[in-house]
């Protein structure tokens, strides 16, 4: 019988313990040079646009601890570092789930115009989204259409002139 393999290398260093499911975190509030924020659009590498709650629009940059760790979509509400130097630039350092926004909006320390719900974020109740793009019928046969587009009139008369024994 073959030893039982209990080193790190190949797939064995990509199995860990699990995840640690839901951990209750304490709820994290705003301090000075710290401003909440929307999440309005992911751009990649790393950084997304932010809807600030003090009205600036800013460039998000998620910082490398949060990189794979935590995920960020739109409409998420997170907690940005303000930079000293570059007010149009900002360091995302937290992301508020659904469940730690709701006391923030208690709190009033969003305003209640902000939608954290995960539903509201999709457009409407389904989670569909209507783009207004509406079909009209206009009570045609699609195979009379797709009969006079396959060939043009001269060549189907062409091809009843032809006779088999020519071919």
């Amino acid at each position: 019988m073959a030893p039982k393999n209990k080193g790190k290398g190949g797939k064995n260093r990509r199995r860990g313990k699990g995840g640690r499911g839901d951990v209750k975190r304490e709820l994290e509030f705003k301090e000075d040079g710290q401003e909440y924020g929307q999440v309005l659009k992911m751009l990649g590498q790393g950084r997304v646009e932010l809807q600030c709650l003090d009205g600036v629009k800013r460039l998000g940059h998620i910082r490398g601890k949060m990189g794979k760790r935590v995920w960020i979509q739109i409409g998420d509400i997170v907690l940005a570092s303000l930079r000293d130097f570059q007010d149009e630039k900002c360091d995302i350092i937290l992301k508020y789930n659904v469940d730690e926004a709701r006391p923030l909006k208690q709190h009033k320390e969003i305003p209640d115009n902000i939608k954290i719900n995960e539903t509201d974020l999709m457009g409407n109740e389904e989670g569909f989204s209507d783009d207004g793009v509406e079909f009209a019928e206009d009570g045609s046969d699609d195979e009379e259409t797709a009969g006079n587009l396959l060939a043009p009139p001269s060549a189907a008369a062409n091809l009843i002139k032809a006779d088999i024994d020519d071919i």
